[in-house]
């Protein structure tokens, strides 16, 4: 089984982060298996390079995200508000 040339249906920017994810795994085994040929090797490196590029991406925006969602709350948090232990 080969692993299909990159074309406009299959670019990683279509993908979800899941998707990408999926793929990235499937590479792995089928690389990790030794039944891929030397050509499919490499086909499958640069496509896995692309999906990690992505799937690191995506990882990165959401955490700048969560970031900005996290600056309201801990701008306002005052360590006084955390209960103490109960005695």
């Amino acid at each position: 089984m080969t692993t299909p040339p990159a074309t406009t249906a299959n670019r990683v920017d279509d993908l979800t982060f899941e998707q990408a994810l999926d793929q990235l795994d499937q590479l792995v085994r089928r690389m990790e298996s030794g039944e891929l040929g030397l050509d499919e090797s490499l086909a499958a490196y640069q496509r896995g390079a692309e999906l990690a590029r992505f799937c690191l991406g995506r990882l990165a925006n959401a955490e700048q995200q969560i970031q900005k969602l996290d600056e309201n709350v801990l701008n306002n948090f005052s360590p006084d508000e955390i209960p103490g232990p109960v005695t």
